[in-house]
């Protein structure tokens, strides 16, 4: 016990040494994302985004390269503005055919004249089946990985997706439901609708209920299916900042914490960053215990990990009452497939008439 607990002593100052080396560049995100929180006026979600896959690329993120490829990806909607017209006939026909700009770059062929007057055909982006969770390489997630490889999956192609709108001057709300980023968006002629990037299909409410997992009590409390503001998106990217930084080999679990907190404070009722933070504190009581040289069949023996334990079940009971069921991975990819195969049964018909008639 006296080898374990010299060895104890020698890793924690180690530990944290090479944890201060992340520090700044996390710390960095949380100042920029916090900002935007605090001053309206400083919002901007690409800035955030790519603030958060900055700091875990050990700030050499190309984004000279990155924001070449979105300034693209605008004009080629712009052209496509211009150069079509819609079946649509509201007075918001404008934001209308900008929605469905970006819905043709992200899932359509659309042939491109080059300045000699070649025509080569534009790839669209795809759902990458390889790591969708990003289990193996964390990265995965990034919407600089999407645009450098053209498969992304229903984090990056929603988020990309949501920056390509606002480049465009338009809002695109992003929506959540279990293991899944999508966006809402609302007109004049058929109120809220879904938008689907991972099949490029403007999916019903029908086929979100059908995964099983999403509560009523989690539509009602808006953990499920709500049309995110500004500042809840970037409570999304607050927690994708603390993920990211659980990837490091050595991390202070405080900061994951601060997170967590911060996002909650602006979208109190987000269940990533409740789980997070109890996961958090989880960790807390194992370090805490390590430390002590036992595990947690003592949880109960310290002040400080008994009161973390009280904190983690209560949190843990109030996810459960706001409707939150956690969704095994297999099924979740499932339940993605089958609104590819049974597209005509969950397809919003109405949608469709954003087409261009030329």
């Amino acid at each position: 016990m006296k080898q374990s607990l010299i060895l104890l002593l020698i890793l924690i100052p180690l530990c944290q040494s090479l944890s201060a080396q992340y520090d700044d560049r996390y710390e960095n995100s949380f100042n920029t994302l916090h900002e935007m929180l605090l001053d309206s006026s400083k919002y901007d979600f690409k800035k955030a985004v790519f603030s958060v896959e900055n700091a875990y690329s050990e700030s050499i993120l190309d984004t000279i390269s990155l924001n070449k490829k979105i300034a693209f990806l605008k004009e080629l909607s712009q052209r496509l503005i211009e150069s079509r017209t819609l079946k649509y006939k509201g007075k918001d026909k404008e934001v209308v055919a900008k929605y469905a700009a970006l819905f043709s770059v992200l899932n359509d062929s659309i042939p491109i004249q080059d300045s000699e007057g070649n025509i080569y055909s534009y790839v669209p982006y795809s759902y990458d089946f390889d790591d969708p969770f990003g289990h193996e390489e964390w990265n995965n997630m990034f919407v600089s990985k999407l645009l450098k490889t053209g498969k992304g999956n229903c984090h990056s192609l929603p988020y990309l997706y949501k920056i390509l709108a606002e480049e465009l001057n338009v809002e695109a709300h992003l929506a959540l439901a279990p293991n899944h980023i999508y966006i809402k968006h609302k007109n004049e002629k058929d109120g809220w609708y879904n938008t689907e990037l991972t099949s490029g299909i403007f999916p019903i409410d029908a086929w979100l209920m059908a995964s099983g997992y999403i509560h009523t009590d989690a539509i009602r409390n808006g953990v499920f299916m709500k049309a995110l503001g500004d500042k809840e998106s970037i409570a999304l990217c607050l927690v994708d900042l603390a993920q990211a930084y659980q990837r490091e080999e050595f991390y202070d679990v405080d900061f994951v914490i601060k997170c967590a907190n911060t996002a909650l404070e602006y979208y109190p009722n987000y269940v990533n960053a409740m789980i997070l933070k109890t996961e958090a504190k989880g960790k807390k009581m194992e370090n805490f215990l390590l430390r002590k040289n036992t595990d947690f069949k003592d949880v109960n023996n310290y002040p400080e990990t008994r009161e973390l334990l009280a904190e983690v079940q209560n949190e843990l009971t109030k996810i459960y009452e706001l409707g939150y069921r956690q969704m095994p991975e297999e099924m979740y990819l499932n339940w993605l497939v089958s609104l590819k195969e049974e597209r005509e049964k969950y397809s919003n018909q109405d949608i469709n008439t954003f087409n261009a008639t030329n």
